[in-house]
């Protein structure tokens, strides 16, 4: 059996700050069609996958062209909702969760996290951070801060500033990006695992891997893809495409 590379978008209806933004429209194309759009130009991808549990998302991705699945709307996250999809399909081996709200992500950025899963035979999981230059930035908790090893593997995610500045300007500062790839049986061990300590204390999903041993390989990258959490964002997403 070939062994594939599956980009899987999760998408739902549901949103505490913005509902159904997946279907909202920009520049005459709607949030998800955008994220698709990106996923499809990806070297090295063998099929994009929307998984959602609402009819009308599943219906707009049909009008498009995507290839969607419906799945259980019982998730607590977008790795549950993957996994669903991922074991109807055991061709498929790597696979990488693109967030279905963040239309400006790069189809380089989302290859060098297929790399790090496809070419790293010691990553269980794969994902990206940036470096943060702005000091408000670092001290934000809705900023996810990363620290790394000299191989590039994770060592800690917080919402704190990491690492503390006993002794200032000698350390840099890393802001994660919520993309993810995992080897088929990484994802699998993973959404099967029960919360942790750091999981629960943080509400950050990736520390049950770190604390249950699993390697997550880092990339830096430059740019920034915005996420569209608020009207205010998606506002400023339409104001940019229809220019």
């Amino acid at each position: 059996m070939q062994k594939q590379t599956a980009i899987i978008i999760p998408a739902r209806y549901g949103s505490s700050r913005l509902e159904g933004k997946p279907l909202l429209k920009a520049g005459g194309k709607y949030i998800i069609e955008w994220v698709w759009n990106k996923a499809i130009k990806c070297n090295g991808i063998d099929r994009v996958i929307v998984a959602t549990d609402d009819d009308r998302i599943y219906s707009a991705c049909k009008e498009f062209g995507a290839e969607v699945e419906m799945t259980s709307n019982q998730h607590k996250s977008g790795s549950d909702r993957i996994a669903e999809v991922a074991k109807r399909h055991p061709e498929i081996a790597y696979i990488i969760n693109v967030q279905g709200d963040e239309p400006l992500i790069e189809p380089d950025n989302i290859e060098l996290v297929r790399k790090g899963i496809t070419e790293d035979i010691n990553a269980d999981i794969s994902t990206l951070v940036r470096e943060i230059t702005d000091k408000d930035e670092a001290n934000n908790p809705n900023l996810v801060k990363c620290i790394f090893d000299i191989n590039n593997y994770a060592m800690y995610f917080s919402r704190s500033k990491i690492p503390y500045e006993r002794n200032e300007g000698k350390s840099k500062f890393y802001g994660h990006l919520g993309i993810y790839g995992y080897k088929r049986e990484a994802l699998f061990k993973m959404t099967s695992l029960p919360q942790t300590t750091y999981e629960m204390s943080e509400s950050l999903e990736q520390l049950r891997a770190l604390q249950n041993g699993m390697k997550i390989k880092i990339n830096v990258v430059e740019n920034i893809p915005v996420g569209i959490d608020t009207i205010e964002d998606f506002n400023k997403f339409k104001a940019m495409v229809e220019k």
